[in-house]
């Protein structure tokens, strides 16, 4: 095994309502760092390991002005290698490189390059510039050399140039790291913009400074209408909502073996859907029959690209009328139904599990 596979279990991906993002594992401190933007308006977020467990992280300090944020997992993750750094004056121009993370919420990929310059000014702070392919998701992951050793975070990319992607300095995350070592946080804290001023608590002006201080820094995005809706369903399913979040109006997590997605369609239609198994290579007569018996209404099995589906829709309309809490009720069903209907179809027609399943 390489230096470079060795810390890949360390780096997770990071889901909130807005979206996905990247961020790595500090073991020593149970620490993830990632980009302060990937989880800007949030308190708590989602961390997906790469076995797809899932669990929340409190984000204990956001620093706008270098676009960091230091994230605390619900608890400390035994087994995950250390890792470590090299420092930004021992970097030279054409060094080998990857790029670690999840592009565009996909799964975990590993992209290469080299080191086109060690420092490139971009809004007067020095970032390492390299070719390796940087996308969005990729954010808040690290760049590393070929011993494994991790030297930036992955922070921006001009979307009208090819080949040219961004890292911050690991130089400004040991910094962060070791002011937190020295006086961790118990709650949420912000670095002022303008000087970073650690701040516990809301201000309108940095005390230090002077500088005016957005509210958004302080506080949470309001949830939608939606997911007022469909969080309520998870207190039934005693799933905590932060870890399925995936997007906006975006649902996604797992009921025993199953994978289970909520999510709104063309903004007129609530869906529930689960994989829950690949046809088998025989027996295709009997599911056929099993599946156009309708059986789970009233939930539907329907058969896509070889991947047999259990699914449910509303409209949107419905979701304020009488049929409100019916709705509800049929959602958590259907996460229910479906960790059943899984391990029936592979037992019963051998069909082959699904790849998003998740077998003990």
């Amino acid at each position: 095994m390489s230096e470079l596979e060795k810390i890949e279990p360390t780096i997770f991906k990071i889901n909130t309502a807005s979206g996905s993002g990247t961020g790595f594992y500090i073991q020593d401190q149970n620490l993830v760092v990632t980009n302060y933007h990937v989880v800007s308006g949030y308190k708590k977020v989602a961390l997906e390991l790469q076995n797809k467990d899932t669990l929340s992280a409190d984000v204990m300090v956001i620093n706008p002005l270098i676009d960091i944020a230091l994230l605390k997992p619900e608890k400390v993750l035994t087994g995950l290698p250390n890792v470590t750094f090299k420092k930004h004056d021992s970097l030279k121009n054409r060094d080998k490189v990857s790029v670690l993370g999840f592009p565009f919420g996909m799964p975990f990929t590993v992209t290469e390059g080299i080191i086109s310059a060690t420092k490139q000014l971009l809004n007067g702070q020095a970032y390492i510039q390299t070719d390796a392919a940087v996308n969005p998701g990729n954010s808040g992951g690290p760049v590393v050399n070929m011993n494994g050793e991790i030297i930036g975070v992955t922070t921006s990319k001009f979307t009208q140039a090819d080949n040219m992607g961004f890292a911050l300095p690991i130089d400004h995350v040991i910094e962060e790291l070791e002011a937190y070592k020295l006086n961790p946080n118990i709650a949420y804290s912000v670095k002022c913009p303008s000087c970073n001023f650690s701040l516990s608590e809301p201000m309108e002006n940095c005390p230090n400074c002077g500088s005016v201080l957005k509210k958004e820094l302080f506080n949470e995005q309001p949830k939608t209408e939606m997911a007022v809706f469909v969080e309520e369903v998870f207190s039934e399913l005693k799933i905590d909502p932060v870890i399925a979040r995936r997007g906006v109006d975006f649902w996604e997590f797992h009921r025993g073996s199953a994978l289970v997605r909520y999510f709104v369609y063309r903004n007129s239609f609530l869906f529930a859907t689960s994989p829950l198994a690949k046809l088998p290579k025989t027996n295709l007569q009997e599911v056929y029959k099993y599946i156009l018996s309708n059986p789970v209404s009233p939930f539907y099995l329907g058969i896509s690209q070889g991947i047999i589906y259990i699914s449910y829709r509303a409209h949107l309309a419905d979701l304020q009328s009488s049929k409100r809490s019916t709705i509800q009720k049929n959602l958590a069903s259907l996460a229910i139904k479906a960790d059943e209907l899984d391990n029936f179809l592979v037992e019963t027609y051998g069909c082959e599990w699904h790849e998003d399943s998740k077998k003990e």
